[in-house]
């Protein structure tokens, strides 16, 4: 708690005007360089997970599909008319 006190006591206007402007300048250069550092971020994404090519990405919403069929039918198991629709359902699939 000292260590605060401390700080603002020695803590002048000058200071304030100086932390003013570097915060003004950081700010500035981040608004000017956010199509940059968009960029950046991106690239950064693509190498830590890439992009799923279409025949992937068509595998995967094939299997997802499956398995929620899977869940209804599972589900459904109590009512057999909703079952038949289901399963003919998947059929088509």
């Amino acid at each position: 708690m000292s260590t605060i006190i401390s700080i603002v006591q020695n803590f002048s206007l000058v200071a304030a005007g100086e932390l003013a402007l570097v915060s003004g300048a950081v700010c500035a250069l981040i608004v000017l360089f956010k199509p940059l550092l968009r960029g950046l971020a991106r690239a950064a994404m693509l190498v830590i997970k890439p992009k799923r090519s279409k025949e992937e990405q068509l595998q995967r919403r094939q299997m997802r599909d499956a398995m929620m069929l899977k869940r209804m039918l599972n589900a459904m198991e109590r009512d057999p008319s909703h079952a038949a629709e289901l399963r003919a359902m998947a059929a088509r699939a």
